[in-house]
């Protein structure tokens, strides 16, 4: 790796390790981009160099992220988490700010949205969803918040899904709701 993709607080060697993980991943999972080379994938990397900082986030709490997608109208490749379970350091949080702030006992310490936020990456919405579980079994012991509309949440619910019984399941839970079995999917446009 090339020594100036150094983001603040991350030393080089660290993102070089970084890298050899991802393309580590990357080539054990080909079914997930097919037709794409590597090489291309780290070029990118390389000339956004700020989004390794979110990738780093995304593989720290247990994602593990990995290309799941090229979008040709903005010559961006879409990142997932791809770890079979929901990732294990992104558990136990409510839907969102509002959602925390409205409980009264129990609060957790995070919500999925302001985790998401500080990370620089989106939720999955229930369509990304759909498409990442067409790439493997996810979600079979675990469940995930995903992005809510508008209408829902401004009702108080906040959408997330999982997989049981061999089917992709979305359900609606309040947004103040949290379980140690239910943590968020993020995704990074590069």
């Amino acid at each position: 790796m090339n020594k100036k993709i150094a983001h603040a607080g991350l030393p080089t060697e660290h993102l070089s390790k970084l890298l050899m993980v991802l393309q580590a991943r990357f080539n054990a999972n080909t079914h997930r981009h097919e037709g794409m080379q590597w090489g291309d994938v780290q070029i990118k990397l390389e000339s956004h160099r700020e989004k390794l900082w979110s990738l780093e986030a995304m593989e720290r709490t247990g994602g593990e992220p990995d290309v799941v997608a090229y979008d040709d109208d903005k010559g961006e490749y879409i990142f997932f988490d791809c770890s079979a379970e929901s990732p294990a350091g992104r558990r136990n949080v409510c839907f969102d700010h509002k959602g925390q702030d409205s409980r009264k006992h129990y609060v957790p310490e995070d919500n999925a949205c302001d985790m998401a936020a500080a990370m620089g990456i989106e939720l999955l919405t229930e369509t990304h969803y759909r498409e990442l579980q067409q790439l493997g079994d996810f979600d079979s012991k675990t469940s995930s918040w995903l992005m809510t509309p508008h209408d829902i949440r401004r009702l108080g619910g906040a959408l997330f899904g999982d997989r049981r019984y061999g089917h992709v399941f979305i359900y609606h839970n309040g947004a103040h709701a949290y379980f140690g079995s239910r943590g968020f999917r993020g995704l990074l446009r590069v």
